[in-house]
């Protein structure tokens, strides 16, 4: 389904998802992957319930390290509302008992420099303890984020590829820093400012009953009345609000598109369009929260009217009573201080209790990727990787992606150590995958991968990763310099090592010509780069790596052909005492591979060296002749 293509009947098809309820019921699924729209049964919530509470126990095991802090912070939070509390007794007893009261004017003015001492200090101690709280809060909130954001940044490091891809980089992002951030705030919104608000609550109510009751019983009727307007609003509000961001994300992420693709853009002429698209995104946004903001308005003025309207109910009431003598004027004053004093923990209640529901949400979200199985863990008897290679065998492999059809089946294969493999055949024939296999990034859905005559998940995934070097058909590069980037699979290199790496992959000449030499900065994803200038940095940064396990999946498709002949001149020493799959299209780069493997729908239909190839007159052969026939055209 299209969207709509203006503001306007993009904000009226939101009015009318809003007006028929759409959002009311999801104020929890906000989080939810996409696509699970079923309705959730008994079962469902119960499973859901306790999986909470699961992750509530493993958020409180991160806590318990900073338990003598979050005792300190609570103990705070209750003398900071004991003191504010206590405050506006001190104005009711100078009005009754100091200025009003029958005394000269030397008593009064004695005990009125007494009392205001007292009160005094005690507005300043109440601003010292609630420095120091918001001081220890901040510094347990740095502590947690950090902690939790190592621990899921380094688990989101060994997820399998399959999951971070279903995840995607903006929610591997937003569990980062938007989930995190509101995870580290449930103690807050869960413990201490609900705890603290119905304790100012209490403490305040008590006091007015013990004051003056009739008061009391006046100036409290109109507080339900605001916490049941407040829930009804934050209820219908913030539906809006997350559809505003919503779209927020839906338009920032166009605009990523839009300028990552911006040759296309420009090529096709689709700058018009962008533009329009950004606008009509943002005038639906502005609508949108301007309707949001109108209900604001509407809410803040009845708060506005109510807190006026017991303002005149306690003066009318309190004169009324004080003209009976049941009250007096510091009655009625203390009750003005103490009234406006209990709104604010009735909105702190509203809103924690709303806030609870999000943080809980993205707590879950958090803990649910910490609680995911790591890519590949190694077993309880896996050993080190040797680093010598004398042989990699695939031994009936089957390979399928999320349990569909096979992509590859029934692979034999047998590579002796120190030799050169290539891959060839049609695209989506399956090379890629498995030299992906012999990378271990997926594991084999039937069969065996053996290294050395040991199948691969018998060794650590880490001591043999460290046995390969894999350059990509999209090479990615880093923000950073030059030399960083030969450099990252090897950090203790020196100048003169990724100097030579770099001499070769023929990409030194290049990089002495940029401004800085190896300190240039690339930019990101090597932007300020040529494509084939970022192909030979890559084939350096795999070579500095110097790996016994050498995969090249298309590692000269974005080289010149001046450039290729010059790596392939090298290629002999690049090649030497390392065992190499190649995966190339242009059949010219492998003849001088010792075994040539012919891949048709995952299955290997030849092997053998070039010449043995040419002569079987198959597969091989006649792509052979295809590529001549297009070269000679």
């Amino acid at each position: 389904m299209s969207r709509p293509s203006t503001s306007k009947s993009r904000f009226a098809d939101f009015i009318e998802k809003f007006r028929n309820g759409e959002f009311k019921h999801n104020h929890d699924q906000q989080d939810e992957p996409p696509g699970d729209d079923r309705p959730q049964d008994a079962g469902d919530k119960q499973e859901k319930k306790l999986k909470r509470r699961g992750y509530l126990k493993k958020y409180i095991r991160q806590l318990w390290p900073h338990w003598k802090m979050v005792a300190l912070l609570i103990f705070l939070a209750v003398c900071v509302a004991v003191l504010e509390i206590g405050a506006p007794l001190y104005g009711r007893y100078i009005i009754d008992n100091i200025l009003l009261a029958e005394k000269t004017n030397s008593d009064k003015l004695w005990s009125l420099n007494i009392v205001g001492g007292l009160f005094l200090i005690t507005v300043i101690a109440t601003r010292l303890l609630g420095m120091t709280r918001a001081w220890f809060q901040r510094l347990l909130n740095v502590r947690v984020i950090l902690t939790l954001r190592r621990a899921l940044f380094e688990r989101l490091l060994q997820l399998p590829l399959d999951r971070l891809s279903d995840m995607k980089v903006g929610g591997i992002i937003s569990r980062l820093t938007d989930d995190i951030n509101k995870t580290t705030g449930l103690l807050q919104m869960a413990v201490v400012s609900p705890g603290v608000a119905i304790l100012r609550l209490l403490l305040a109510m008590s006091i007015l009953i013990f004051i003056n009751w009739k008061l009391a019983v006046a100036a409290l009727g109109i507080i339900p009345p605001i916490m049941i307007l407040s829930m009804i609003f934050i209820r219908r509000i913030r539906p809006v609000y997350r559809a505003v961001r919503k779209d927020v994300s839906f338009v920032d992420g166009r605009v990523g598109e839009a300028f990552q693709g911006i040759r296309d853009v420009r090529a096709f002429g689709g700058e018009h369009r962008e533009e329009t698209e950004y606008t009509v995104g943002h005038h639906t946004i502005t609508r949108m929260r301007m309707f949001a903001a109108s209900r604001e308005i509407l809410l803040w003025s009845t708060w506005g009217m109510l807190m006026g309207l017991i303002g005149v109910v306690i003066t009318w009431l309190g004169g009324f009573w004080f003209v009976k003598g049941e009250a007096t004027i510091g009655d009625i004053t203390a009750f003005q201080f103490y009234v406006f004093m209990l709104l604010n923990p009735v909105w702190q209640i509203v809103e924690s209790l709303t806030e609870l529901q999000r943080s809980l949400a993205s707590m879950e979200r958090v803990f649910e990727v910490l609680e995911s199985p790591i890519d590949k863990p190694d077993r309880d008897d896996a050993v080190e990787a040797c680093r010598s290679v004398e042989s990699i065998q695939l031994k009936d492999v089957w390979f399928a992606y999320n349990q569909g059809t096979d992509v590859i089946r029934n692979l034999n294969l047998t590579v002796a150590g120190g030799t050169v493999t290539a891959f060839v055949g049609r695209s989506g024939a399956g090379k890629t995958t498995v030299t992906d296999l012999i990378a271990r990034f997926y594991d084999p859905t039937r069969g065996q991968i053996l290294l050395n005559g040991r199948d691969l998940r018998d060794y650590k995934l880490k001591s043999y990763r460290q046995l390969l070097g894999v350059v990509q058909q999209e090479v990615f590069l880093f923000d950073g310099s030059v030399f960083e980037n030969i450099a990252y699979g090897n950090r203790a290199a020196t100048m003169e090592q990724v100097v030579a790496a770099a001499q070769q992959a023929n990409a030194h000449q290049f990089i002495a010509e940029l401004d800085d030499g190896y300190e240039s900065l690339i930019g990101e994803r090597g932007v300020k780069l040529s494509g084939g200038q970022r192909q030979r940095l890559s084939i350096a940064r795999a070579l500095l790596a110097d790996p016994k396990i050498l995969i090249l999946d298309e590692a000269t498709s974005n080289l010149d052909t001046e450039s290729e002949q010059l790596i392939q001149g090298a290629m002999h020493e690049l090649l030497k005492d390392r065992t190499t799959f190649m995966i190339a299209h242009r059949l010219s780069t492998i003849t001088h591979a010792d075994l040539i493997v012919v891949i048709d729908e995952g299955e290997v239909v030849e092997a053998g060296t070039h010449d043995q190839l040419l002569k079987m007159d198959g597969h091989y052969a006649g792509m052979i002749r295809r590529q001549t026939e297009t070269v000679t055209i």
